[in-house]
Parts: C-alpha cells; structure tokens; sequence
C-alpha cells in the first residue's frame, strides 16, 4: 500500500463516520422525548411509497369518524419524488411525511404511539414502552423465506429482530401463520405479541364496484397505458423481483420490459398487456424509454389494478394470492424456474399451484389465449378444482373488510368474533446461547459442537452474536445447525456521546463503577437488549463466551429464570497473562468477574477447573455458584472432514482450482490474492469442504518416513510454543527421525518460528497458519502434542483421540477432562519432560485406547442441562 494513503482512507471514512455518529446520537436524544399516543407512523417497503397493507389501513384509519383524532406521518425514501397523488395525501391537515434518515424521521420513530412496517425499521430502532407496533408484512410467501432459505440466512436478521418487537403481526391465513410466522422465522415459543389472521388489508382495493372500477381505468389511461377501446383483453404481467434485501434489487427491469413487449406480440390484436414490476425495481424500469405506456406506475396500487385486469402473468409474487380472490384466471409463467427453485426454493408444489405453470413465453401466451374457451389449454378447465382449494386455504378472508378488522383489534381493542391469538408452543424449554465472536477458535468449535448435540425436540435453542459478513466469523454462521433459530446482533449500541465514557469504564470497571453510573450503564444496556431481542423472553440464557463484559452485563439485564455464564479456562490466570510486557485482559476480565453477581450459575469446563475458578474467583462469587459442563466433541464431522466426501474425488476438477482468484478489497488500492477458500471459488461451491481438505494436506511437504507430531492452537502465550520447538530440538539431536507441524495463528508466531530457526531446526517445523479444515492434516500426522501452561478444556485434544491419534501434553490444572487415567501421556511443565514424552511416543509407550465419543457426549450433555438448572 502506498505511503499515505491510510491517511487518505480515513480522510475519505470521515463523512461517513460524521454521519454515522450524528445519527447515532440523534437516536439517543430521541429516546428521551415523550411518546405521542395520537401519531401513527407508517413505513412501506422502505419508504418506497404510500403503499400496501399499510395504505389501506391508513385510508381506513383516516375515513373512521371515531378515530379523526389520529395525525398520520407517512415515511418517504430520499429518493422517492413527491407526485402529484402524494401532493394531495400530504396536503391533508391530519398527514404529514418525512424523509427516511433525517432526524424528522427518526423524531417520529421514536415518539409515534403507533408504528405500522410492511418490512423492517432500521437496525438502530427499538420500540420504546408506550408504543404499539403492528407489522403486516408483504404478502403471502410462495417462496421460502427466512430460516427456510437455503444457505446462511442473513435476510432474518433484521426481520427477525422487528417481529420480535411487534405487538401485532398480519396473517392472511393458516397457512402463512405456520409456513412463514412460526416455521420461517421461528416465531414459535418465542414471540410475545398476538398474530391478526384476518385477511390482507391490501386486498380490500380489489374490491370495488363499477364506478371505482372506471376511475382505476381513467388512472392508467391517464398514465400513458394503453387499454384500446374497452373489448380488449387487459393482461397484468406482475412477476417478483430479484435480489437479496430491499437495499440490494437485482436490475432485471429491461428483461420483464422485453417480455412485456414480446409477450404483446405473440398474444396480437385484441390484448393489451400491462407491466407491474416491484416497489424495489420501480426507479430502475423508468429509466428505460421501452417502459413507455406498459409500466403501471408504481402510486396505483396492484390490488387496485387486479379489479379491472382480465388474466393476471407472475411467477413467485405473493400477488398469486391476491388474485384468489378476484378469480381472476392465473398464468405463471417462471422463466428461471429450475434455477430459482435450487437457489431460493418453494413453498409449493406445482400441483397446489391456482394455475399452469410454464417457462417460455410461447407457452404463456398460449395458456392466455384459451382463457374462456373451455379448450385443455383453458387455465379455467385445467386448474379449476386446484383454484378453488387455493382460494379456500390462502384467501378466505380477503372479502374487501380486513382493513376494518384490523383496525378494530389494534385501534378499538376489538377482538371478539375474530382471529387474534399468540403465536403457538409446542411445550419445548426455550434457551438463548451467547456465541462469541465465531473467530475460529475452541471457543467457537465448542459452541457449534453444544449446538450440534442439544437435544432439539426438549429445547428451542436460540443462537446470538456479532454479525459479519466475511472471513472466518461467515463461516462458522454458516456452520450454525438448522434446527437453531439465529439471532445476529446488527446495529450499533446508541449510548450517545455523554454516555460513552460511562460505557468504556463499564467495560474496564464493571460493577466498581459507582452505584449511580452502574445503574444508568445498566438501564441503557436494558434498552440494548430490546433493540437486539425485542419482547422475546427465554427460560435460560447463556453466556458461552463468558470472556465480553460488555456481553456479560447486556445479558445481565436479559428476563430470564437462569442465567449462566462460561468459564473456558483458569480466567485469573488468563487475566494475569502477559503480553509484550503488557497484560492486555487485565481490565476487562475484571470487569466481567464483577458481573457474576447477576448470574446463577458459573461454568467451567471440566471438574477440575470448577475448582480451581471456584478458588481464585472466591471474591466475586459463593462457592455454590461455580459448576461445571465438559464441552461435547462432534466426532463424525471431524472423521467426514478428514476423511473428504467419496463424490468429491470423482468430481475434483484439478488442483488448478486451489489457486487463489484476486478480490477487490474497497480499502485497498489493488487487487489483493485472498487464501480464504471459501470465498475465492465460485464456480465450485459444492466443493468447497474438499477445497479445504486439500489445502489442509497441501499446507506442508509431502511425508517422508519421520514420525510427524502435531500441534493445533493459537500461538499464544499460555500455549507455550516456545517450550515445544526447545523440546522438540532437544529431541531432534537424539533422534533426527521426526518433524513438528504447528497449526494455528496469533502474536507470538513470528516470534516462535524464528526461535526454530535459531535454534537449526526450522527445516523440520512446519507452520501452517489458521486452517479451515485442521482435521485433515492432523490425521496425516502420527501424534498429538500440547504444551500449555493452562487450559480451559482442550478440545484439540478431543479431536485427535477422535481421529486415533496418541496424545502427549504437559500437566496443566484441566488436563485430566481431556485425557483421563489410561489414555495419553501427562508430563510435567518443563522442556526436559515434554522431550522424554516425545521420546516415549516415538517407541510407541503412549497408551491409545479407543475414544467411545458418543458416550462421552452424552455424559457432558447431561452436566450441560444440570449445569444450567434445565434438568
């Protein structure tokens, strides 16, 4: 990187950082003001515009004679023009609309009595006491959504977070109260609120009688869409759109503008076809002069034009559901079909589908024309008992009066003779687990190991933590089970500029801040933990990090029966561990120590451990507090890991694959080589594991007949590698048959392998850096060696009985957790021990039983449930 230009990179972020911490205290000072019970603030599809269910309760609300009390604030995206149709909604003297992102906007999401969202509020939003929040969502799902959604869910992240604040949520039917409520973002157990399954509000605009149908007419005529004489047949082509989140559209707008145009020609005189392209692509198709007299604008509302349409074309819109009842006759027509349904995936099969289902225009057009001929084309003829069905279980209550029920439950409190209930439980005991940071480390390999072995039908299990989109922390998301319900922490902690020294003391301090600036530190980490979880409550809460105390007092303030936080290794130690002539965890592992208080349970990871913590934290907690729970081991992934999938050998496309592609870092000025193997290949997604595999193998020479050992951790100072290589030198000048290989990152690195090479014996040392598949190398080495000063509960060395490997480590405090009497070799902490141990294995003395893994996980399960008061 040039000189300088890190001074140019923070000059260009400064802005950007301007407005960010302008913002940040904008939401701070708000929080402060008195709530206004008579303002309902309402947001759709990101301030797009006055739209959707949304708009059709606004309109209800602003017509009902016992509610003119109401003043309306309609949010509007920065970049969304003030028409001639919002010109006159504006200028009603109880409506008024703000700019999203200003502080007007802001003001009004923090004091409005009532919040209604198709989506989401932004990340920095949380409901404040006094409010009502009804979120109606945008349709009914026919594609998965949320949890469902193959690969990692990031798109729940936000969604989740704002139904989790909601006191109301709308359902247009059963159905989509399990398939996208419950089941997509796993809702069930979990959500405080009551969900509204009254119909769509949005659908009330089909509704309309012969004089309202005329002036829907009058509207697009007088937009520029040609709809003939009035004999003509009207088509809407509606499909859905394209991209990750409503800040990420997929610009397909030319494509669906040349279909539409296409699809007018095949379907000839007599037709009329009229395009309705999503609030998110709307902008982009303006900009293309073929929108010219197709393009329904985006102010008239879908519903409004399903009224006066005769056939209605999408693919995977919730606007299928809408049409049921309309009866309108359906065409899907789903170009990228197969694609789509392997990506994103359907809810459906196409036999529950209200209408054909084709992917080539000619087809389409076909079905089109047959409409009311009562030929075997007739989408009337050939889908008229599925329709009926689909009509029956997705629409029964879109009669034209759901907005009234709405505003009954939420306005009036009405709720006799109508469906409004909570979200059903099926009885399960419901805990939160705190992850950490998922840097690859034992901590992170433990909690995804606890992850994989609770017992999911007694337990909802809730995972948290810091969301990143990139490097390892992706990864290990990624390697989150399904059967857990993710909850990534977005948004920033709002404490404002005057309180953030309160929080770094909180964080260097803990609870010896005084009493008073604890209890303000803790009233704003209450109102933090709202932001990030809403109402949800949980009978347990886990702290499995235990190493944050900004964590560790954010959970503090969590509602919950049990409370317990982790305790990986001797904390004093680790708190007293020297670095660079510096104790780096000094201040905020006291910090966190003074939190215990809250907690009812403190857990270490072996028996041993406990009591070790027990003695040296006796000042921060009774004896009777500190239990423990030995981490569990996921043997089978890590033998399929070693051992790479039998299909991937057939399929390996050559190892040209594993070189590296360039990335464009946006804070580079240059093409930068990544080895993250999991970003680099595109093209070969379904080998990425082997990808791992292989790099793992290729990270050292190819074996020779010298016993390797191995070591796997961060090279780090209570790990003692320095120790290791002397020993290992030491057993180099007796026997020259053996290597090392060492495995891992961290800051003493450079430092422990140029001691190899002062030491001569670099040519025999094998540093591999941070491996995304560790295991694979380990079971090409001959045996496993540690050489720490401490531990928590090594789990490295659980992974190398599970692959067979013998084990020789020096005699730290918990190292009978992980090897018991009978099995590997214990030496005492000195060079001369650990050589004579590493001597001993190469005669082959290390004793080696099988590791029964199942058993072992099944006993450390039943002290992780006793440990958190679940038994």
């Amino acid at each position: 990187m040039p000189e300088g230009r890190s001074a140019v990179d923070s000059l260009l972020r400064l802005p950007r950082q301007v407005r960010k911490a302008i913002r940040n205290e904008w939401y701070h000072a708000t929080a402060r003001l008195p709530v206004r019970p008579d303002v309902v603030l309402y947001e759709a599809f990101g301030g797009r515009g006055v739209l959707c269910h949304p708009e059709a309760i606004f309109r209800e609300l602003l017509g009902a004679e016992d509610l003119q009390h109401l003043h309306h604030v309609w949010v509007l995206g920065e970049d969304v023009a003030v028409t001639e149709h919002l010109r006159e909604i504006e200028q009603h003297p109880r409506v008024s609309f703000v700019r999203r992102g200003s502080y007007a906007y802001v003001r009004a999401l923090a004091t409005s009595g009532f919040l209604v969202n198709n989506a989401t509020f932004p990340a920095a939003f949380a409901k404040r006491e006094g409010q009502v929040y009804l979120n109606t969502w945008h349709g009914t799902p026919l594609k998965r959504m949320g949890h469902d959604e193959p690969g990692e869910t990031a798109a729940t992240r936000n969604v989740l977070r704002n139904f989790l604040m909601c006191d109301f949520v709308l359902s247009s039917s059963p159905y989509m109260t399990s398939t996208m409520y419950e089941s997509a973002y796993r809702l069930l157990n979990i959500y405080p609120g009551r969900i509204i399954e009254e119909g769509g509000p949005r659908t009330d605009r089909q509704v309309l009688d012969r004089g309202a149908r005329s002036e829907v007419r009058q509207q697009l005529v007088e937009a520029g869409l040609d709809l003939g004489t009035g004999t003509e047949r009207i088509v809407l082509y509606a499909p859905t759109w394209r991209g990750a989140s409503f800040s990420d559209a997929a610009d397909d707008a030319l494509d669906l503008l040349t279909r539409t145009q296409h699809l007018s020609r095949l379907l000839g005189a007599g037709h009329r076809v009229l395009l309705k392209v999503h609030q998110q692509v709307y902008d982009l198709a303006l900009t293309h002069p073929e929108a010219a007299g197709q393009l329904v604008p985006n102010e008239i509302p879908a519903n409004a034009v399903l009224a006066v349409v005769d056939v209605l074309v999408t693919d995977f819109s919730s606007i299928l559901f809408d049409a049921l009842a309309t009866d309108l006759p359906l065409v899907l027509f789903a170009p990228d079909l197969t694609e789509y349904a392997a990506t994103r995936g359907l809810y459906l099969a196409e036999d529950e589908l209200p209408g054909p289902l084709v992917t080539d225009l000619e087809a389409a057009a076909e079905r089109i024309l047959a409409v009311g001929s009562g030929s075997q084309l007739d989408p009337q003829v050939t889908h008229a008992l599925v329709y009926r069905a689909a009509k029956e279980r997705f629409a029964a209550k879109d009669d034209g009066l759901a907005s009234k029920r709405v505003v009954d439950v939420v306005w009036r409190g009405r709720t006799q003779g109508l469906s409004v209930s909570p979200v059903r439980s099926d009885g399960r005991t419901t805990v939160l687990i705190y992850l950490g940071g998922l840097k690859s480390n034992g901590i992170t390999t433990s909690a995804l190991n606890l992850l994989r072995s609770i017992d999911h039908s007694r337990f909802d299990v809730t995972a948290v933590y810091r969301h990143s989109g990139r490097g390892d922390r992706a990864i290990n998301a990624g390697r989150i089970p399904p059967e857990v319900r993710r909850l990534a922490r977005i948004g920033r902690f709002t404490t404002g500029k005057a309180h953030r020294r309160k929080r770094r003391r909180l964080l260097q301090q803990g609870g010896d801040m005084s009493p008073q600036q604890l209890q303000k530190m803790l009233a704003l980490l209450n109102a933090e933990w709202r932001r990030c979880v809403g109402s949800a409550r949980f009978d347990h809460l886990v702290d499995f990090s235990g190493y944050s105390p900004f964590w560790s007092f954010l959970m503090a303030e969590a509602p919950t029966s049990h409370r317990s936080i982790w305790l990986h290794n001797d904390l004093k130690a680790d708190q007293m561990r020297m670095v660079d002539g510096a104790r780096p965890f000094e201040h905020h592992l006291g910090a966190v120590f003074s939190s215990y208080r809250f907690y009812d349970n403190l857990v270490s990871v072996s028996e041993a451990l406990r009591d070790i913590n027990a003695e040296h934290l006796a000042g921060f907690a009774p004896a009777s507090k500190f239990t423990f729970a030995r981490n569990t081991i996921d043997a089978q992934g890590i033998l399929a890991a070693a051992a790479g999938h039998p299909d991937a050998a057939r399929e390996w496309p050559g190892d040209h694959i594993l070189e590296p592609i360039p990335s464009a870092d946006e804070d580079a000025d240059e093409l930068v080589a990544t080895p993250d193997v999991l970003a680099v290949q595109h093209d070969v997604p379904h080998l990425q594991e082997e990808i791992a595999r292989r790099l793992a193998l290729g990270a050292v020479p190819p074996r020779s007949s010298r016993t390797r050992f191995v070591t796997v951790g961060r090279v780090s100072p209570e790990k003692n590698h320095a120790r290791l290589i002397r020993a290992f030198a030491a057993l180099l000048a007796r026997h020259a048959d053996a290597e090392l290989v060492i495995i891992g990152d961290g800051p003493l690195l450079e430092g422990v392998r140029g001691l190899a090479e002062s030491l001569g014996v670099a040519e025999c040392v094998h540093f591999t850096g941070l491996l995304h598949n560790p295991w694979a190398l380990m079971a090409d080495c001959d045996v496993f060696v540690m050489s720490s000063d401490y531990e928590g509960q090594p789990m490295v060395i659980l992974e190398a009985r599970v692959l067979g490997l013998p084990v020789v480590s020096t005699a730290f405090g918990s190292v009978g957790g992980a090897i018991p009497p009978g099995s590997g070799l214990v030496v005492e902490r000195s060079e001369e021990a650990l050589t004579e141990g590493m001597a001993a294995a190469l005669r082959g003395e290390v004793p080696n039983p099988p590791f029964d893994a199942q058993r072992y996980n099944d006993e450390a399960m039943a002290e992780f449930y006793r440990a958190i008061g679940a038994t």
